[in-house]
């Protein structure tokens, strides 16, 4: 079989799970959460398992994305995902620490896996290191520039960590990716109110 064949294969077998990936994502920017639990089949690749439990999360459902991070956890010792399930499920049921331990593995793994910086910023956040959080939140949007809630999540740490001028950035991507995220009010007040300084 030739290369070209080969590569035009994989495209075909890559393209539906990207598409998917990018319908569940824009589903959760707009905060449409029941949607992503609905459109997330069981079989659905790892990064549409990790939305859907950021989903379940919104929707107050923690025991359903502690499942869903569950299936994640599952995985081999070898795959960075299984990291990042572990971390998923440790902070939603708690275990800060265990969620900061699991999740730098995951980076540790591969470095090039967004959803491990974001969920180590998650983390962080969580133990109230807005630096730290903001340097993986930063990691994670300069790997995945579409994806508004890293931008969201970093503006955020930034302002926390009293950099208003680097949040100010991260804060209009947001809005720009995300027009109709439930944050958006959240959002506009606090450019209005640093901008009114």
């Amino acid at each position: 079989m030739k290369m070209s064949t080969l590569v035009a294969a994989a495209l075909l077998v890559a393209a539906p799970v990207f598409a998917q990936a990018q319908n569940t994502q824009k589903l959760f920017e707009a905060g449409q959460y029941q949607q992503v639990v609905e459109a997330t089949p069981a079989d659905a690749p790892p990064p549409a398992i990790y939305t859907a439990a950021q989903s379940q999360q919104k929707l107050g459902a923690n025991d359903q994305a502690i499942q869903l991070y569950d299936q994640l956890a599952q995985l081999p010792e070898t795959d960075a995902w299984k990291f990042v399930g572990e971390s998923g499920r440790q902070l939603t049921s708690g275990d800060v620490e265990g969620a900061i331990n699991a999740a730098r593995r995951a980076v540790d793994m591969n470095g090039g896996l967004f959803e491990a910086h974001y969920q180590l910023g998650l983390a962080l956040a969580r133990r109230e290191d807005w630096g730290g959080a903001a340097a993986q939140f930063d990691a994670a949007a300069n790997l995945n520039p579409s994806h508004a809630y890293a931008h969201y999540y970093d503006g955020l740490m930034q302002y926390r960590a009293g950099r208003v001028d680097r949040m100010a950035i991260q804060f209009e991507q947001f809005l720009k990716l995300a027009p109709d995220a439930p944050e958006r009010p959240e959002v506009m007040q606090i450019m209005r109110t640093v901008r009114g300084r």
